[in-house]
């Protein structure tokens, strides 16, 4: 068993958003994601085989789901993205880190 902290090694720089997997197992990963004033490629969609359950564990960020109005989301604010829903990050926190908990399951 391994202790860790959710808010251990943050980067100094954050050139590009930074994804890490923090458990993986047959049906789950469950991983940390930093943005800082990151966004999704204006071109394109996330469209995930995994349901994901998202959480800003600090930061913001607001999301647009296709067909549908942006979702604002503020510190401990989460949600649920079905598999398929095809969706984006329109923008993060610039000022400060947007910590990301998302968990993968099918």
């Amino acid at each position: 068993m391994t202790k860790n902290n959710i808010f251990s090694g943050l980067p100094a720089s954050l050139n590009k958003e930074v994804f890490e997997n923090l458990v993986t197992a047959e049906n789950i990963r469950i991983e940390r994601i930093i943005s800082r004033g990151h966004s999704s490629p204006e071109t394109g969609w996330y469209d995930q085989d995994e349901n994901e359950w998202v959480m800003l564990v600090s930061g913001s960020a607001t999301l647009l789901f296709e067909g549908e109005k942006d979702v604002e989301l503020k510190k401990g604010d989460f949600l649920l993205i079905p598999a398929r829903q095809r969706h984006k990050v329109l923008r993060t926190s610039a000022d400060q880190p947007t910590i990301w908990l998302a968990v993968f399951f099918s």
